[in-house]
């Protein structure tokens, strides 16, 4: 019986990937630019289980304005922040909850996923990942900010992102290079 890797083993063998397929400054930029991230103590400042979130209406991926508190109301939320669809990490982690989207609605949960993309993005990103699930777009970074997630992102790694064709300011059409720390 051939069992299906862990989210966790999917992760770090597509990060072996990468150190042995991108240049090492181009891998030593962007661990030093989570490690940078990391010292700010943005964990710390993220909201916590038991903190009051803030009630927020996004659009999902049709453009339909989509609650929070109505999502609340119910029933148990799990709410993902990731960082978008041009993210294989983000990728790996969103088809991991598809599979156990099953058996969280079975305990009588709900699952949503947010991200600073246009909903047009979102709607690509559920449909490349076969999502069952709502992908609402933040745009305007109110749920990134409101749960304490939201970082800028350093000069150097816009840099890299604009040169490997990932122009987050237009993808998640705000003009602005502000992205979420992947969250659950």
């Amino acid at each position: 019986m051939e069992l299906n890797p862990t989210l966790g083993e999917q992760l770090a063998a597509y990060q072996a990937g990468l150190k042995q397929r991108a240049a090492p400054e181009r891998v030593a930029m962007m661990e030093a630019a989570t490690a940078d991230l990391r010292a700010t103590d943005i964990e710390a400042r993220a909201l916590k289980a038991g903190d009051k979130a803030p009630d927020l209406t996004l659009p999902d991926a049709l453009n339909r304005p989509v609650r929070l508190s109505t999502l609340w109301a119910e029933g148990p939320l799990v709410l993902i922040f990731y960082r978008g669809g041009w993210c294989p990490y983000c990728n790996l982690e969103l088809r991991a909850w598809q599979q156990q989207l099953p058996a969280l609605q079975r305990l009588g949960g709900q699952l949503v996923a947010v991200s600073p993309q246009t909903p047009d993005n979102s709607l690509s990103t559920a449909e490349k990942n076969e999502l069952a699930f709502p992908v609402l777009s933040d745009s305007a970074l109110q749920a990134g900010t409101g749960f304490g997630v939201a970082f800028e992102m350093p000069p150097e790694l816009i840099e890299l992102y604009s040169r490997v064709g990932n122009d987050l300011a237009v993808l998640n059409g705000n003009s602005r290079w502000v992205l979420p720390v992947p969250a659950t």
